[in-house]
C-alpha cells in the first residue's frame, strides 16, 4: 500500500474557465476551447443536466428534459430530443460514432417510470436528428428497478446494464439491431451495481462488475460466463473506471480508505489516498479523482450526486507510475469531468467549464530541474517516451548536480548513463584528478564494455589500472573469453601495458589476439626471453614466421645460433607450423626463399655454412645465391687454412661444387671468387668450361709452366689452332734453351700447315738461342712437300689441257660434221628400236613412247639429264657468288693458304668483270662466246663419262 502524504504535489496542468466564443464579428469556427479567446463571457452550460459522457470529438450531455447535447470543438452547442421525459444514462464509444443512451418515455406502474435504452447512429440523420437504430427497455423482467450504469464494447458485441437491485443484464450480439442481439441476466446480488467495464486481452472478453460491497470479473466470451471474486469492497457510482496499456487496463476502484487495480482475476496494487471519493477517471496515464474530505458512508451516499451540498470538493491528478500527484484544487459542486481533445474538462453545478490542460513535457522537467528532484524528472520522462537523447541531457543534468554537492559515486553512475550521447571528455576532465581516479575508471570501464571507447580511452583506463595497482582488475578487463567480448584497441593497449612495465599482461593479449609482432617484441626488447620467442615464432603461420625472421633473425642468430639456424632450415624447405598436439602433417608445407636469409648469418659462419649445405644438399634448386655464398664461403675457408689435410679436404669441396653444375649462369661471378682467393685449379677449370684457351695458354706462360703450355696446345689445338702460333712466339722470346718444346711446336705446325715458312722463320729470328739447326728438319720437310705439290700441280695442269683440246675438237666435229645415229637398242628399256624413234647427240635413243613416258621434257635427254642438272647448278653457283667480295675478303684473311682461295675464286669467275671492262666490245663478245663454248665442253666431259 502506497501512502500519498509522501508524494510531491506539482502543478503540471493549467486551468481556465471555457469561454464563449466570438459571434459573427469575427469568431473563428473551430477554435480550441483553452486558446484564451477575448471573450466577453464563459461558457454556461444549459440547467437541469443529469448525465455527461465524451468522445468522437464532442462533449454529451443528457438533462431532466430527455435532451441530449453536442459540445463540438467549436463550442456551438447543439442538441435533440431523445426522450420525453429524461435522460439518465449515456455512453459515447470511441471508436465508432454511436451513442447509447438510458432514459424514460412515459411513466410506468408501481408508480416507476420504464427506462427506455435507445442507440443513435450519430452519423446518419432522421428528420435532422441522429439515427436511432434501436429501442429496448432497460429493465429484462417485471421487478421495478432503476438502472444504476452502463458500459458498451468497443466492438459492438456487448452492452451491459447495471441496477440498483444487484442484477446486470448482457446484451450479446451486435447492439445497434434487434435481429442478432440477445439479452439475459449475467449477474444478481443484494448490493447495488455502482460500476462497469469491459476489458479485452487477446480473443478474450472480461467485464469487471463493481458494487457498493465487492467487486468480481465475468468472461463474456464463453459460454458459461465464469465469475470470479476479486475483492469484498466496493465503491460509490461514478468510482470506478479502465486504465490504459500503461497500468496493463487494471480495473480501478476507487474506495474511501484506498484505490485498488484489479486484473480480471486477482487483486493488484493498491494506494491509500484520502477522502471520501465522489468519482474516479483515467485520462492518459493519469488517475483523476474528486473527492471530498467529510466522511460519508458510500452506502448512503450512493445517490449523493443529487445532493445540492455544496461542501468543497478536491479534484486530485495522480501519477501512479511516478509517484507523485500531477495536479489539485478545490472544485465546487463537480457534476463530471470529462476528457476530450486532450485536455480535461471539470463541469460544475452552475454550469461552467474548467479546462484542465496539460503542459508540455519539457516545461515539467524544467519544474523538476528547479526543484533538484532529477530522479523523478527522468522517470516522468521514461513514462512520457522521451527519446534517448532527451534522457542522455537529464542525466548529464543529474550527474552535474550530484557532482556540485560532492557526490562523485553517484555522479558517475549518471554520467555512465549518457554514454553514447555525451562527449566522454566532459565527463574525463571532471574526474581526472587522483583523487577521483576510482570513478574515472568505473566510467571508463562501462565506455569500453558499450563498444564507444577509442585508442585514448583505452590508453587512459590502462593507466588508471596501473596506477591504481588493481591487477585483479586489469586481468578482468583483458582476459575477455573472446574476440567478440573485446571492447577496446588491443594494439593500445598491448603498448600502455609494454610502457607500464606489465610485461606478462602485454604478452598475453598479444599472443591472444594474434599481435605477433609486439609479442616479439616484448619477449627480445624487454624480456629477452630468445628461447620462448623463437618456439612462438615457430608456431606462427609461414607468412607470419617468415617476415618475423626476416625482422628478428639477426637478433635470434647472435643468442641462438644452433635454434635459429634449424628453424630457419625447416622454414626454406618444408615448413609446417610446429601445433602442439597436430598429429602427422601429411599436407604440403610452404618453403621460403633461402637466399634472403644470408645476410642474417653475417657473423655466424659456421652456421651459414651449415645452412647453405643443408639447402644444397635437401633443396638442389636452392636460388643461386645459396651456392654463389657456399662457393665464396669454402674459398674464404681454403684462403684461410693452415692444416695442410684440412686444406685439401676444402680444396676438393671447392673444386665439387665449382662441378656440381650451378654456376653455368654466373660463369663471371664464379671466376671472379675464384680469382680473388687466388684459387689456380678453380680459376683453370672455368676458363676451360667457357672454352677460354687464350686465357688457359697466358695463365700457363705467366707461370712458365712449359710442359702445360704444349699440353693445352694439343688438347684445345683442333678448336683454336691460333694457340700454336702463340707457343711459337711465347717460345721464341724465351732466351733459356726451349728447343725441345720448340720443335713440338714447329712439328704440329708443319703437320697442319699452320704457318708459312717464311713466318716460322722471322718468328724465331727474335730468339738468340735458336740456331739454324732447330728449324733444319721444318723447312727441309716444308720444301720436300712443296716439290711434290709442284710436281703433281704440272701433270694436272697437262691432264686439263689435253682433254680440253680433245672436247674442243668434239664440239667442232659436231658442228661441222654429220652425226651418225647406230644404236639398235632403246637406252631405257633397252629393247630393239622400232619407229618412231627419238634420237639425242650425245649417242641415246628412245622408243618415241618410254621417251615420252621417262623424259621431263623434249629437248633433255632423259639419261644425260641428271649429270647435266648438276653440271648447270655448278655454272649457277658460282655466278651467284661472283659478286660475294665479303665472303671472299674472310676466307682469304682466314685460309692458311691464301692462294688456293685466290685460285678458287679466279676459277669461279670472281675477277672477270674487272678484266672485261678493260676490253673492247670485240673482245667481250670473243670471252663470251669462249665462256659459252666452255660450258659446252664442261656439259659433253660430263656426259661422255
Amino acid at each position: 500500500m502506497a501512502a500519498y502524504l509522501q508524494w510531491r504535489r506539482f502543478v503540471f496542468f493549467d486551468k481556465e474557465l471555457v469561454k464563449e466564443p466570438l459571434g459573427s464579428d469575427g469568431a473563428t469556427p473551430g477554435a480550441a476551447p483553452v486558446s484564451g479567446l477575448a471573450t466577453s463571457k464563459f461558457l454556461c452550460l444549459p440547467p437541469g443536466i443529469t448525465v455527461c459522457d465524451s468522445g468522437r470529438g464532442s462533449l454529451v450531455f443528457g438533462d431532466m428534459e430527455g435532451q441530449i447535447w453536442f459540445l463540438p470543438r467549436s463550442l456551438q452547442l447543439t442538441f435533440f430530443q431523445a426522450y420525453k421525459l429524461r435522460v439518465t444514462h449515456l455512453y459515447q464509444l470511441k471508436q465508432h460514432n454511436i451513442l447509447a443512451s438510458v432514459g424514460e418515455d412515459e411513466e410506468g406502474i408501481n408508480p416507476l417510470v420504464c427506462p427506455q435504452v435507445k442507440i443513435w447512429n450519430l452519423e446518419k440523420r432522421d428528420g435532422g436528428n441522429p439515427l436511432c437504430t434501436r429501442i429496448f427497455p432497460a429493465i429484462p423482467g417485471t421487478e421495478p428497478t432503476v438502472v444504476s450504469c452502463l458500459t458498451v464494447h468497443e466492438n459492438l458485441n456487448f452492452m451491459a446494464i447495471g441496477f440498483t437491485d444487484g442484477s446486470v443484464t448482457l446484451n450479446k450480439g451486435d447492439i445497434t439491431r434487434d435481429r442478432h442481439s440477445k439479452t439475459q441476466i449475467l449477474h444478481k446480488g443484494n448490493y447495488p451495481v455502482t460500476g462497469l467495464a469491459f476489458r479485452q486481452a487477446g480473443k478474450t472478453t472480461h467485464l469487471f462488475v463493481v458494487t457498493t460491497e465487492n467487486v468480481q470479473s465475468y468472461i463474456v466470451s464463453g459460454k458459461d460466463y465464469p465469475r470470479v471474486e476479486l475483492d469484498t469492497h466496493g465503491c460509490g457510482l461514478h468510482c470506478s473506471a479502465l486504465s490504459d496499456p500503461s497500468q496493463d487496463l487494471q480495473f480501478i476502484v476507487a474506495g474511501d480508505e484506498c484505490v485498488y487495480l484489479y486484473q480480471p482475476d486477482e487483486r493488484g496494487p493498491c494506494f491509500a489516498f484520502e477522502g471520501h471519493k465522489l468519482m474516479a477517471h483515467w485520462f492518459r496515464g493519469y488517475l483523476v479523482i474528486v473527492s471530498r474530505d467529510r466522511k460519508v458512508s458510500p452506502k448512503s451516499e450512493f445517490t449523493s450526486r443529487d445532493s445540492q451540498s455544496s461542501d468543497k470538493q478536491i479534484l486530485n491528478i495522480y501519477d501512479l507510475c511516478n509517484k507523485f500527484i500531477a495536479y489539485s484544487a478545490v472544485f465546487e459542486d463537480v457534476v463530471d469531468v470529462l476528457a476530450e481533445w486532450g485536455s480535461l474538462y471539470v463541469l460544475t453545478r452552475d454550469g461552467r467549464v474548467h479546462a484542465l490542460q496539460e503542459k508540455d513535457t519539457q516545461t515539467k522537467l524544467e519544474m523538476l530541474f528547479k526543484k533538484n528532484l532529477f530522479e523523478m524528472a527522468i522517470n516522468l520522462a521514461k513514462s512520457q517516451h522521451l527519446d534517448s537523447d532527451g534522457l542522455a541531457q537529464i542525466f548529464m543534468q543529474y550527474g552535474d548536480h550530484l557532482y556540485s554537492k560532492g557526490n562523485h559515486d553517484g555522479a558517475v553512475q549518471q554520467y555512465i548513463r549518457t554514454i553514447g550521447k555525451l562527449e566522454p571528455s566532459y565527463v574525463i576532465r571532471k574526474f581526472l584528478d587522483a583523487q577521483r581516479i576510482h570513478n574515472l575508471t568505473a566510467y571508463l570501464q562501462t565506455l569500453h564494455r558499450q563498444s564507444l571507447a577509442n585508442a585514448d580511452h583505452t590508453t587512459l583506463l590502462l593507466n588508471c589500472y596501473t596506477k591504481l595497482k588493481d591487477s585483479s582488475k586489469l586481468e578482468e578487463f583483458i582476459k575477455t573469453k573472446s574476440e567478440s567480448e573485446v571492447h577496446f584497441d588491443v594494439e593500445t593497449a598491448i603498448k600502455v601495458l609494454r610502457q607500464a612495465g606489465y610485461y606478462s599482461h602485454a604478452l598475453y593479449l598479444a599472443e591472444n589476439h594474434a599481435h605477433h609482432e609486439w609479442y616479439l617484441k616484448i619477449q627480445l626488447e624487454d624480456i629477452k626471453n630468445y628461447q620462448e620467442a623463437l618456439q612462438y615464432i615457430g608456431k606462427l603461420p609461414f607468412e607470419q614466421a617468415e617476415s618475423n625472421m626476416k625482422r628478428y633473425g639477426k637478433i635470434l642468430m647472435h643468442h641462438k645460433p644452433e635454434q635459429t639456424t634449424q628453424l630457419l632450415k625447416g622454414l626454406c624447405t618444408d615448413y609446417q607450423p610446429s601445433l602442439e598436439g597436430q598429429g602427422d602433417r601429411e599436407s604440403p608445407g610452404c618453403r621460403a626463399n633461402s637466399e634472403e636469409f644470408i645476410p642474417i648469418f653475417a657473423n655466424n659462419p659456421r652456421e651459414l655454412k651449415a645452412f647453405l649445405e643443408h639447402m644444397s644438399e635437401v633443396q638442389p634448386d636452392s636460388p643461386q645465391g645459396i651456392y654463389d655464398t657456399l662457393l665464396e664461403l669454402r674459398l674464404q675457408n681454403w684462403a684461410h687454412e693452415r692444416d695442410p689435410h684440412v686444406k685439401e679436404k676444402l680444396h676438393a669441396e671447392a673444386i665439387s661444387l665449382l662441378k656440381s653444375g650451378r654456376f653455368c649462369d654466373v660463369f663471371d661471378k664464379a671466376l671472379v671468387l675464384c680469382q680473388m682467393h687466388d684459387f689456380q685449379a678453380g680459376v683453370l677449370y672455368l676458363y676451360e668450361q667457357g672454352k677460354l684457351f687464350q686465357q688457359i695458354m697466358h695463365y700457363h706462360m705467366q707461370h712458365e709452366q712449359y710442359p702445360q703450355v704444349i699440353a693445352v696446345c694439343e688438347r684445345h689445338g683442333e678448336q683454336e689452332p691460333s694457340l700454336w702460333e702463340q707457343a711459337l712466339s711465347y717460345f721464341a722470346r724465351k732466351e733459356e734453351d726451349c728447343k725441345e718444346y720448340v720443335a713440338a711446336v714447329l712439328k704440329h705446325i708443319e703437320s697442319k700447315n699452320l704457318m708459312p715458312p717464311l713466318l716460322v722463320v722471322q718468328t724465331l729470328a727474335h730468339n738468340s738461342t735458336a740456331t739454324l739447326s732447330v728449324i733444319r728438319d721444318y723447312l727441309v720437310q716444308k720444301l720436300q712437300k712443296q716439290s711434290q705439290q709442284i710436281a703433281q700441280d704440272e701433270l694436272r695442269v697437262r691432264r686439263y689441257r689435253e682433254e680440253t683440246t680433245r672436247i674442243r675438237q668434239e664440239i667442232q666435229e659436231l658442228k661441222a660434221s654429220p652425226k651418225i645415229f647406230q644404236k639398235t637398242k632403246c637406252s631405257i628399256c633397252n629393247s630393239a628400236l622400232e619407229l618412231p624413234s627419238v634420237h639425242f647427240l650425245c649417242g641415246h635413243s628412245f622408243h618415241q613412247h618410254c621417251f615420252e613416258s621417262y623424259s621431263e621434257s623434249d629437248a633433255d635427254c632423259p639419261t644425260c639429264l641428271p649429270e647435266n642438272r648438276k653440271v648447270m647448278d655448278m655454272i649457277r653457283a658460282q655466278e651467284q657468288k661472283r659478286d660475294l667480295h665479303d665472303q671472299f675478303q674472310h676466307q682469304l684473311k682466314c685460309s692458311n693458304d691464301s692462294f688456293s682461295v685466290i685460285a678458287d675464286y679466279f676459277g669461279r669467275g670472281v675477277f672477270n668483270k674487272l678484266t672485261l671492262l678493260t676490253d673492247p666490245p670485240t673482245a667481250r663478245l670473243t670471252a663470251s662466246l669462249e665462256t659459252g663454248l666452255q660450258r659446252d665442253l664442261l656439259m659433253h666431259s660430263r656426259r661422255g663419262t
